[in-house]
C-alpha cells in the first residue's frame, strides 16, 4: 500500500459514497485510475467499504462500552451475547477486561436492564463495568491509514 491507497482510503472514511469524478483529483489521479485504484485494494482484500448505521439515529438513546470479565471461556460469553439486538459488536481482549461489547438501547433504564438482567446472567460472566456514552448522536470510526 502506497501513499496515494492512503490517501485514497482517507477520502473514502471522509465519504464513502464519493463520485470517482470527485476522488481521482483530490487524490492526484483520473477517475478511471482512482476506480482502478480502488478496485485492487477491494480484489485483495486490503479494504472493504461497507455502510455503517448510527445506532443513536436508529432510535437508540443510551449506549454503553461494556468491559467484562469471565471465569472459564470468554468466547462462549461473546457468543451468547452477539445473539442480542442491543449488541452492536463484541471483541475478545487480553487486558483488563476478557470481552469488550458495545452495546445500544432506547433509553437508560432499558440499558440498566440490559446489563442486570442479561448480561450479567450470563454462565461465566464474572465483572460487568460499563462505560455508557452521554451526547453523543453519530459514530466515526476513522483507522489511521497514514
Amino acid at each position: 500500500m502506497d501513499e496515494i491507497d492512503r490517501a485514497i482510503l482517507r477520502e473514502l472514511q471522509t465519504d464513502g459514497r464519493i463520485a470517482y469524478a470527485d476522488l481521482g483529483p483530490k487524490v492526484g489521479l483520473s477517475a478511471s485510475a482512482a476506480r482502478q485504484r480502488l478496485q485492487r485494494l477491494l480484489d485483495a482484500k486490503a479494504v472493504q467499504v461497507v455502510g455503517v448505521t448510527d445506532p443513536m439515529a436508529m432510535g437508540g438513546q443510551a449506549m454503553a462500552l461494556l468491559g467484562i470479565g469471565v471465569d472459564g471461556d470468554p468466547r462462549a460469553v461473546a457468543d451468547e451475547l452477539a445473539g442480542r439486538t442491543e449488541v452492536i459488536y463484541s471483541v475478545l481482549t487480553s487486558g483488563g477486561f476478557d470481552l469488550f461489547v458495545e452495546v445500544v438501547a432506547p433509553g437508560p433504564r432499558d440499558l440498566l436492564d440490559f446489563v442486570n438482567d442479561v448480561v450479567r446472567a450470563v454462565e461465566g460472566v464474572r465483572e460487568v463495568r460499563s462505560f455508557p456514552y452521554f451526547g453523543i448522536h453519530t459514530h466515526r470510526f476513522l483507522w489511521d491509514v497514514g
